[in-house]
């Protein structure tokens, strides 16, 4: 690697990272540096959609984040896989293509940030999308875009869960990302032609040939380079090699929830009091960066199922293992092709509710752990996580090494709302199971068990056995207001040449899983910078 200038420097190559890339290397005039710390996605795991499995606990494609000890959820820490390699996480989570409410977006509008209701965001989502669903609305799916989206396999199982959903007052609904969320459905994921449809397979690969665009992976931003109020470049380190590289128009920060803050923090950008007990000079004082940190918590529930319908059944034996194997190798189907949840459940909890604050994630399999050999009994899991939870946490530097992972606070369970609300979901998961529809699947709940009966024993259950959905988002949130991290149009308050675009700049989570909204982030950042720029 030798010295050079680029126009755009993007740094991270994931679900945002790489559609900034195709969309301004695009315009044949810009030259266009794409930086990732992991490798290539040639791992084989990647692309097949059961490998999620694997690849969220493999050290070489994943930065395996901890978080601190976490009060309410019983002083625990929490794992946080978060993607080190071409496509980010786009190419290590679950697939579920979920978009959130359209109420979501226009509060975004609401809280000062022009251009980013709901109906300014759709076309963005509708430009990304290649759908190939059938009977999905067409006014809010696009059919012609890059990231394929595809509807999980059926089963009798999860129809008859479907059932028991509307059985207990929770309609069907076949497109929760269209005119309305709440119902239930099968959800919608990212898969093309039963592969998965990362954002570096859908964005990056028909970039192949374009001069103007360079990938540079193994490569670790050690800081950004400031001359007095504006953003000029990156140091970075590729092997044993220290190079500076110069961006003529602008520096793009897409390195995610935990990343970004972190490179901010490192480069002197950040809280002035907390830069300097860490022992980082101040570049410039911006409070907020890292704070406001926002998450899913999730709890599971657990039954046996007393029939031999579940994938813990279609892959009990070797012989049966090598059948899924060449069941995939034939047609793209069957076990290996399942995403992290078969069916989803957008619900309110109470009455009062406009919108769903619950989601549910239902899946055809139980593990004593996640990425661990499946339970030896048939059985299914129920995840339930709360939308839009009020804990509010923070990403923060202990020092000035760029090496050195942050403290990760997320302070799950930290108001009452929230705490309400989780023990509110279990029991809407409990009124589920207990519908006719599902009385030939259920022979036992295991988890939280029969004995976990009062409010009390469900929220400590839900202390104890809670976990990250692995949505962390709104650390460099976007505002008008003097405390936020970036503009409306993602430039950081009181620098020029730097933007952040990815998902730390969402002013709340999104009621969904953040995978879509990222993609939607990085449309819509190239659409504004190409203006810009014209």
């Amino acid at each position: 690697m030798s010295d050079a200038t680029y126009d755009f420097i993007i740094v991270g190559a994931g679900s945002t990272g790489c559609v900034l890339a195709n969309r301004l290397s695009a315009k044949p005039g810009l030259r266009v540096l794409l930086l990732e710390a992991g490798p290539r996605d040639s791992n084989p795991w990647i692309h097949i959609p059961i490998g999620y499995y694997r690849t969220m606990d493999d050290t070489r494609i994943n930065w395996q984040y901890q978080t601190e000890d976490v009060p309410q959820s019983a002083g625990r820490r929490f794992y946080w896989p978060r993607g080190k390699v071409l496509g980010g996480c786009s190419s290590i989570n679950g697939l579920v293509y979920a978009r959130g409410q359209a109420s979501d977006f226009d509060h975004w509008r609401q809280l000062g940030n022009a251009g980013w209701s709901y109906a300014d965001v759709l076309p963005y989502f509708r430009m990304a999308e290649g759908a190939s669903i059938n009977d999905i609305d067409e006014e809010f799916h696009g059919r012609d875009g890059p990231l394929g989206v595809s509807r999980a396999s059926a089963s009798p199982l999860c129809d008859a869960y479907i059932a028991a959903a509307d059985e207990a007052g929770i309609p069907p609904n076949p497109d929760y990302n269209g005119r309305e969320q709440e119902g239930a459905g099968y959800f919608q994921v990212t898969t093309r032609n039963g592969w998965r449809s990362s954002a570096a397979t859908a964005y990056l690969k028909p970039t192949r040939n374009r001069p103007n665009l360079h990938i540079q992976t193994d490569t670790l931003v050690r800081r950004l380079i400031l001359e007095g109020t504006r953003v000029v470049g990156v140091e970075v380190e590729h092997g044993d090699k220290i190079q500076i590289l110069r961006a003529g128009r602008e520096v793009l920060l897409a390195a995610g929830a935990i990343n970004s803050p972190q490179i901010l923090q490192v480069s002197g950008i950040g809280d002035a009091e907390r830069l300097r007990t860490a022992g980082v000079d101040v570049m410039h004082d911006l409070p907020e960066v890292g704070e406001n940190l926002q998450d899913h918590y999730t709890c599971r529930s657990t039954y046996r199922c007393s029939q031999p319908v579940t994938v813990n059944d279609e892959v009990r034996s070797w012989p049966r293992k090598v059948g899924v194997a060449l069941q995939w190798l034939k047609n793209r189907s069957g076990p290996m092709s399942l995403s992290a949840g078969q069916v989803g459940v957008f619900a309110k909890t109470r009455p009062e509710c406009a919108t769903p604050d619950v989601q549910f994630h239902f899946l055809r399999y139980t593990a004593q752990k996640r990425g661990r050999t499946l339970d030896p009994f048939s059985g299914f899991t129920v995840t339930m996580c709360q939308l839009r939870p009020e804990s509010r946490g923070h990403v923060r530097i202990t020092g000035p090494d760029h090496r050195a992972k942050p403290t990760i606070q997320p302070n799950y369970l930290d108001t009452a709302t929230d705490r309400d609300t989780m023990v509110a979901g279990m029991k809407l998961v409990r009124k589920v199971a207990a519908q006719p529809s599902l009385a030939d699947y259920i022979s036992e709940e295991m988890l939280p068990g029969q004995d976990v009966t009062s409010d009390e024993a469900l929220l400590h259950y839900v202390r104890a056995n809670g976990s990250s959905i692995f949505h962390p988002s709104s650390t460099c949130r976007m505002g008008v207001d003097t405390g936020a991290v970036v503009d409306p149009r993602l430039r950081v308050h009181g620098l020029t040449g730097l933007r952040v675009a990815d998902a730390s700049i969402m002013p709340t989570l999104v009621s969904a899983n953040t995978n879509a909204a990222c993609i939607m982030i990085g449309e819509k950042a190239a659409d504004m910078i190409l203006e810009d720029i014209a």
